[in-house]
């Protein structure tokens, strides 16, 4: 039996496995079926803590890292960042050291957290990466103007936080078909990789309203990442200023682009329950 805890960050939800004493057998297939909300735990990433290899570069702050950080969608894909996460990872970390500060690696790069009061856990999610190639986008196009539309949106800004976004600025957020609109813009062919698609709404330039819906996820109720390219977009396009607060389904973050490029966001953690699973009960 392998131990896990439920955990949210807003809603959006994480199973949490620890496989730093040992590997576990968990295969993408056992983690899809896992991640299934009728006949597995239920999910909207699975996450592995591992051990960090000692000196591995990251591509954010320099040094130790106190965890690996792995996380898979609910299809078993690998994604490379989720903020959500690494805030209930932190805040598992904090627990465990006694530190209001620690470093969580990804295969994106390293993300230092700290503890707030309140019980808020604030992450940098280290500097967005505007170019094309960076995104990754299937062909050159500017990043703050994509030339993609579909139905009643159009015109997105993109960048990627270490997973590829795409931003719809949209006037009224409640009467648009996102759910319609969002597996279909996620595998359209200008991203290689998929992509995370946001539909905003600029209330003020310090407050956002914001929807996602997430590669390889679907639509979920908080998306870390996605509300830092949302800042980081509105900002590129005019839209609001360096800091904002952005009302998700699940609930709010406070985030902030630095002028170092740093890109920060601060929300509270959840755990829901603790429990045990059998991997052979699933297919490998």
């Amino acid at each position: 039996m392998i131990a896990f805890r439920k955990m949210h960050g807003l809603g959006n939800d994480f199973v949490v496995v620890d496989a730093r004493p040992a590997a576990l057998p968990l295969t993408p297939a056992r983690i899809a079926a896992l991640a299934d909300r009728h006949r597995g735990i239920g999910c909207d990433q699975f996450i592995t803590l591992e051990r960090p290899e000692p000196g591995a570069p990251g591509e954010g702050a320099p040094g130790e890292a106190d965890v690996f950080m792995r996380i898979h969608n609910p299809d078993g894909s690998e994604a490379g960042a989720c903020g959500n996460a690494t805030r209930c990872v932190a805040s598992l970390l904090m627990a465990e050291t006694g530190r209001d500060r620690v470093v969580v690696r990804t295969i994106s790069g390293d993300l230092p957290a700290e503890r707030l009061p309140g019980g808020i856990i604030r992450v940098d999610m280290g500097q967005p990466r505007l170019g094309w190639q960076e995104v990754p986008l299937a062909e050159p196009a500017d990043t703050a103007h994509l030339p993609l539309e579909l139905g009643p949106v159009r015109d997105a800004a993109a960048c990627s936080m270490g997973n590829p976004h795409a931003t719809f600025f949209v006037d009224d957020l409640g009467t648009l078909p996102w759910l319609e609109l969002g597996p279909k813009l996620e595998h359209h062919s200008l991203f290689p990789d998929r992509a995370n698609i946001g539909f905003a709404q600029v209330l003020a330039p310090d407050h956002i309203r914001l929807a996602v819906w997430e590669r390889g996820a679907g639509p979920t109720l908080a998306c870390g990442s996605g509300a830092c390219a949302t800042l980081v977009n509105a900002h590129r396009r005019g839209l609001a200023g360096r800091r904002a607060r952005i009302d998700l389904p699940g609930g709010t973050l406070e985030l902030e682009w630095r002028a170092d490029g740093a890109v920060l966001m601060a929300g509270p953690v959840a755990t829901a329950f603790l429990g045990s699973l059998d991997p052979e009960a699933y297919p490998a």
